[in-house]
């Protein structure tokens, strides 16, 4: 069994209320929803929120809310693997048979049900714990540069100085998206971000972080210009 899960807390600081505010005409968390939905990827989709609101604007649109998340994992320092390992824990417990468990972010609304769809696929492939999605630096973070007290600067990588940049190593991050995983992997929390995981690619213009006012005003433009895109096209 296939189940998906959403970590939707309450409370929100920089953006009070992000994951169900209004997003180019949906509640943000909806377009993650969506975006499970349409993959058919998963028997289940389920919100993990300690927010009777958020709960309600979630099973508006599609998802389950089986259970409440327990205050211990519902405030600011709350991390992403206990709080799946929770859901996932309560759903075997609760005699629902996990096998695969994909932790989709509630503000992801570039999600697209293809990089879902391929993250399963290159999962069971690879047979690694962990598959997700990433993008890539737009610049090289061999030439990244430090800024010191009074504005003076220094490179982090000075041996790199005269190195072309198409000659560096190409470097790629955490698109903060999506995390497909076997219940296993999740039970026992293994660290993602390492050798037992694969990469799903996802362009960049399909990347945006969503953690404060001016990333979300950047988000809209964004999806904005997809949407009159794919229109036109």
């Amino acid at each position: 069994m296939k189940v998906a899960i959403i970590p939707a807390r309450g409370g929100s600081k920089r953006i009070p209320r992000k994951n169900i505010r209004q997003f180019c005409g949906k509640p943000m968390i909806a377009w993650s929803i969506d975006a499970a939905r349409r993959s058919g990827c998963f028997d289940r989709i389920i919100v993990s929120t300690d927010d009777d609101e958020i709960a309600d604007v979630a099973r508006e649109y599609g998802a389950e809310v089986p259970f409440q998340r327990p205050e211990r994992l519902s405030d600011d320092h709350a991390g992403t693997i206990p709080v799946i390992r929770h859901a996932v824990s309560w759903l075997l417990d609760s005699g629902f048979p996990v096998d695969y468990a994909c932790c989709i972010y509630a503000t992801a609304p570039f999600l697209a049900s293809e990089d879902l769809q391929q993250g399963e696929r290159r999962l069971r492939e690879s047979r690694c714990s962990f598959a997700f999605s990433v993008t890539s630096y737009a610049f090289p973070i061999q030439r990244a540069l430090r800024l010191k007290q009074g504005g003076r600067v220094e490179m982090f990588y000075p041996e790199q100085f005269a190195t072309r940049s198409q000659d560096l190593e190409e470097a790629w991050h955490d698109a903060g998206q999506f995390y497909w995983g076997t219940a296993d992997a999740w039970i026992e929390e293994r660290v993602i971000f390492n050798a037992d995981s694969v990469a799903v690619p996802v362009p960049r213009y399909r990347v945006q972080d969503v953690d404060t006012p001016e990333d979300w005003a950047s988000a809209e433009y964004m999806f904005e210009a997809l949407k009159a895109r794919n229109n036109h096209g």
